[in-house]
């Protein structure tokens, strides 16, 4: 269990107990078409249905989550939008190739971090971290605006305070999501609204398993500082670090 600033572990809040049956669940909620969508979005991304797959049809969806066929064709158009699905008259449905999957899309994320294979998952949001965020920190300590540096010394503060791993990872999220938007480059902030789920579960993972959270709230406060200082060399130096540190954890994680 990760620990705070003071050397006290952090506490994992009570997650309320969730009961998931596999077959002839009810799909409840204001939408049961996306709830439906999320059912199986995640049985495809997790490797239930592998590409080329041809689904139930919409009678056997219906039958099995006691839902409106109407609902099933709602929920197959979404997953469609996510390039997910391909369809057509008298043949059905069936799983697309995997490169064509809308991996930025918010769901798709979701449903790939809780797939069985959580080390490729961690890797390739790494791997786009060290792409994106070294240059963005930078430009960061170059563009920022007053307002933009509070909302990231706000954040970066928030995670040496918090109480536990949900509030530490919240604020580590909105850390990096407003170092993006300090960057002043529009494409940017799109793309870190899209990848906050994956950032999400990356910092839920590491904070767990994670034992100095000392040395990871230093390095988090490097990059605040250099970026406050307006020195980009020194802000792009500071998020290497803590990116070759995350790599560290992921490695000492593998079983």
């Amino acid at each position: 269990m990760p620990r705070e600033k003071s050397g006290k572990r952090l506490a994992e809040p009570a997650q309320p107990a969730t009961i998931r049956r596999p077959d002839a669940t009810r799909i409840a909620g204001l939408s049961v078409h996306a709830s439906l969508a999320g059912e199986i979005g995640l049985r495809i991304v997790r490797g239930d249905y592998p590409p080329g797959t041809v689904l139930p049809n919409e009678a056997k969806w219906s039958e099995t989550f006691n839902v409106s066929r109407s609902a099933v064709r709602e929920a197959i158009k979404m997953l469609m939008a996510k390039s997910l699905l391909a369809s057509r008259p008298k043949i059905g449905s069936w799983v697309e190739p995997r490169e064509r999957w809308n991996l930025l899309d918010r769901d798709v994320l979701a449903w790939y971090a809780t797939s069985p294979d959580r080390e490729v998952f961690l890797r390739t949001v790494q791997e786009f971290r060290h792409i994106i965020e070294p240059e963005a920190a930078a430009f960061a300590a170059l563009r920022r605006s007053d307002e933009q540096m509070v909302e990231i010394s706000q954040a970066c503060r928030e995670m040496g305070e918090a109480a536990h791993i949900q509030e530490r990872t919240r604020a580590d999220t909105r850390f990096h999501l407003a170092i993006l938007r300090a960057s002043g480059n529009e494409l940017l902030v799109p793309l870190g609204v899209l990848i906050e789920s994956a950032l999400d579960h990356l910092f839920v993972f590491v904070t767990r398993e994670h034992s100095d959270q000392r040395r990871a709230q230093s390095l988090h406060e490097a990059i605040e500082r250099n970026i406050r200082l307006q020195r980009p060399a020194a802000a792009r130096s500071a998020v290497h670090r803590l990116l070759a540190n995350t790599d560290e954890v992921i490695e000492l994680s593998r079983p």
